[in-house]
Parts: structure tokens; sequence; C-alpha cells
């Protein structure tokens, strides 16, 4: 257990030192008024406690992420660790937090808008199309999974009963105001995720568990012809490292945090949390099925269903308490990301059409068309979805990081801390295209990752030329 208490350490530690040094490179104001101030409009702009924002973003982000793709993940052996540190660390939270921070800045405006500030009106385009795409995926995705899953617990009730059930909470938690249902059932929630992934923690540090170490970067993956480390791995586990989805969920606490000195806490913080349950949740699945070969075996026995895996260990694990917070684990909480998701959509068309959110009709006349589309992919296969949401996910958070290389450049601030990840994501998800049977799928994998580096040293000058121009047009 030695790598995992290890990583453990630097996911703490982390929070109290890297997260300070980046408080410092962005120049936390105290004294700066944040949006929900400022623009108080008692439906999306309103202030919270920031142990409440802090639940609400930590679920918010999570949903499922890292529970089910740390499962998925374990499957790449001990690596899985290091790539949940680091990638948490100097990656997932770094994004959360400095793009967290821009938002706050720019009056909490959904992210294409501020990605178009700083890339350009032709990307702020392609954003506000592709991140509208991958919400309704995301609120799709969560709003079948969790009816399927309710469906086989109760025979009586159809699967398509159930999504109607959900689709009408979700029109209910999307237009009404954030304080009225997310404010109040979110926390709880969050609450309950973390307590289950304490009480997993718990269970194998007292049980006779055996958590593997970190001795090799070994693939213990059954194909690891079709599944390589890289770039595999790093879409795989997504919400444990670094997710583009989270940057579309940020808007909503940063019209919500009170003061800048929160953004930490709240967004940093909220990240780190997450990474730490997805190290768990890494950890239980190869320790309580023997072993990472094991694991792989069992999973490929259920389908590659993760949720099966989670409601089996956590009944194992903790008996009667843990069958009731696995259906947390895998009902209430993809619930809780697919409401969110649809309201974040809704914020972003009315950022892009300027439609004042104030008045209860003109939210429901745009979260209609959105459910509509969200329903429709419903009926689409499950497994197609799902496999393009991944990419598209790390696709948009290469733009957030550029975004924050460029926003720390215009600062005068150290823009590695961004550039270098940006270089690395770009790398994953442009190799993943010609690497991966979702797309091209080259059997040549040296060429296929030498486009793959093509394509983003392309991307890279691109990006370079525009940071010089802007360092000239400051100076």
């Amino acid at each position: 257990m030695i790598t995992f208490f290890i990583c453990l350490a630097l996911l703490v530690t982390a929070y109290f030192t890297y997260g300070r040094y980046l408080e410092r490179q962005v120049g936390i104001d105290p004294n700066a008024q944040t949006p929900c101030h400022r623009l108080a409009d008692g439906v999306d702009y309103i202030h919270l406690p920031r142990w409440r924002v802090f639940l609400i973003q930590l679920l918010n982000i999570a949903g499922t992420g890292p529970i089910f793709g740390a499962i998925l993940g374990a499957c790449y052996g001990p690596v899985a660790f290091l790539w949940i540190t680091l990638g948490g660390i100097l990656m997932g939270a770094m994004h959360d937090f400095l793009s967290g921070v821009i938002l706050v800045r720019h009056d909490g405006q959904s992210i294409p808008e501020v990605i178009g500030h700083y890339l350009g009106g032709g990307v702020r385009q392609f954003v506000r199309l592709g991140s509208v795409i991958l919400l309704i995926l995301v609120g799709a995705v969560f709003l079948l999974s969790p009816a399927q899953l309710l469906s086989g617990m109760t025979p009586a009730i159809s699967t398509s009963t159930w999504v109607w059930i959900i689709l009408a909470y979700y029109i209910i938690a999307t237009m009404l105001p954030i304080d009225k249902v997310i404010g109040r059932i979110y926390p709880l929630f969050g609450i309950a995720l973390i307590g289950m992934a304490l009480g997993l923690l718990g269970a194998v540090i007292i049980g006779d568990y055996s958590i593997p170490e970190l001795t090799t970067l070994r693939n213990f993956q059954l194909n690891t012809e079709k599944l390589p480390i890289v770039p595999t791995l790093f879409i795989t586990i997504a919400c444990g490292a670094i997710s583009g989805f989270h940057a579309t969920q940020s808007p909503l606490m940063a019209r919500c945090v009170g003061n800048e000195r929160e953004c930490r806490p709240v967004f940093y913080g909220a990240m780190i949390s997450e990474s730490i349950i997805a190290l768990i949740w890494a950890a239980v699945a190869m320790a309580f099925f023997g072993g990472v070969e094991e694991l792989g075996l069992q999973l490929k026995e259920h389908g590659g269903s993760a949720a099966w895996a989670v409601d089996t260990i956590s009944s194992g694990m903790l008996g009667i308490a843990g069958g009731i917070l696995a259906l947390l684990g895998v009902v209430a909480a993809p619930i809780t990301s697919g409401d969110t998701a649809f309201r974040s959509a809704r914020l972003i068309i009315a950022d892009v059409l300027h439609i004042d959110q104030r008045p209860l009709w003109k939210r429901f006349a745009i979260c209609i068309p959105i459910f509509i589309i969200g329903y429709w992919i419903t009926t689409i296969n499950f497994d197609v979805v799902w496999r393009y949401f991944a990419w598209s996910n790390q696709t948009l958070a290469v733009f957030v990081l550029w975004t924050i290389t460029v926003y720390l450049a215009r600062r005068k601030a150290n823009h590695y801390i961004a550039l270098l990840p940006a270089i690395l994501m770009t790398f994953i998800c442009a190799s993943f295209l010609f690497v991966s049977d979702q797309f091209f799928g080259m059997e040549n994998r040296t060429i296929a990752y030498l486009l793959g580096a093509v394509l983003t040293l392309f991307i890279t000058i691109i990006m370079l030329r525009k940071l010089c121009h802007d360092t000239k047009s400051a100076a």
C-alpha cells in the first residue's frame, strides 16, 4: 500500500503548496467584488456559503467520473495511480482553479465566451457548438444510465418510464434558481460521495486486502494492442485527473462564490478531492478482486460494466450500508451531473444569444429544445454515445489549457505551468484520433503517433505565435 499512501499524501500536500503557488500567479484579490454581488439576479447569480459552493462544485464535476473512470483505468495497473496523482495536481486541479479564477473575473460567463476572448472569435464559435454538444451528450448519458439501473432494480417500471421521471426532474432543476434545488440537495449527495470513498478506504486498510505497488509501467490490459497506455489511459481516466467537462460546470459556481479567496478551496480543492476519490476507487478495484488481471477478467465477464463493479465492491466490503451507497454512486451521482450539464447548456445558449435569464418563460424556451435533443440521443446505442463523449471531453480540456496559457502570459506570470500540460494533452487527443478504433484506428502505431506529434507541433506553433504577438502588443 506504500504507493497508494504516497500518492494520497502528495494530493493532500499539493492543495497547501502548489495550490498557494497558483494563487500567487493569478494574484488573488480578496477586495475584488465577485459576480454574485455585482450581478445578483436571484436565478444564477446568487451568493452561497463557501462550504456549500465547494460541495456543489464537487458533485457537479464528479458524477460517476472518478468512480467508473477509475475502475476502468485500474485495468491498466498501478500506473493509473501515477496519472491520477500527477494529472490531478499538475493538470486537473490547475485547470479547474485557474479557469475558475478567469471565469470569476469574466462575470461567470460560459466557458466558450471566455475561450473566445483569449483564443479568438473562430475558436469561440467552434467551442460554443462543441460545448453544447458535449453537455447534451453528458445529460443524455446521465439520463439513460441511471434509468437503466433503476429499471433493473424495479422490474415493474420500464426504462422509458424512468427516463421520463428523471427528465421531469432535470427540467425543474435546470430552470429553477440554483439555490432552490441544486443548492439544497447537492451538498447532501456530496457528503455521501465523500463518505462512500472514505468507508471503502477504511475497509481496505482494516480488511485482508492488498493494493498493488507501482514497480513497473507495464500495461495490464487484457488487450494491450487495442488499449495502449498512451493515449488511452489518459482518455479513460478523465474526471480523476483532468476533464474539460469541469470547465463547463465551473461558471455555475463562479456566479456564486463570495470572494476570490474562495477559489482555491472551491475549484482547486474540489478537483483534489475528486482525484482522491478516484485514487481510492482505483486502489479498491484492484484490491477487492485480488489483483489487476482478475479485475480485468471480471469486468470482461460482465460486459465491462463499471456499474456492476461498483455494486459488487460496495456490497461486498460495506454490506447493506455499502449497497445503499452504491445506489447513490451509480444513480444519484450521474443524475446530479446530468441536470447541471443541461443547466450549463442553457447558460451557454443564453450567453450566445444574450437572453436575460430572469424571466422563467425565457429559461423554458431555451430548455425545451435541449431536452428534446437529449431525449432523442437516449434512443441511440449507449456505447456509441459514450465512446465519443470521452474524447470530446478531453479535447475541450485542451482548449481550456491553451486559454489559461494565454491568460498567464498576458499577466506576465509563469505560463509554462499551463503550456506544458496543454502540449501534452494536445498530443494525447491528437494521437487518439489516429490510434483508436473509434476514429482512424491505424494498425501502424509508429505512423499513428508520428501523425499525432505532427498535428500537436502544428497547433503548438500556432499558439506560440499568438503568445509572441500578445507579448509584443502588451509591450
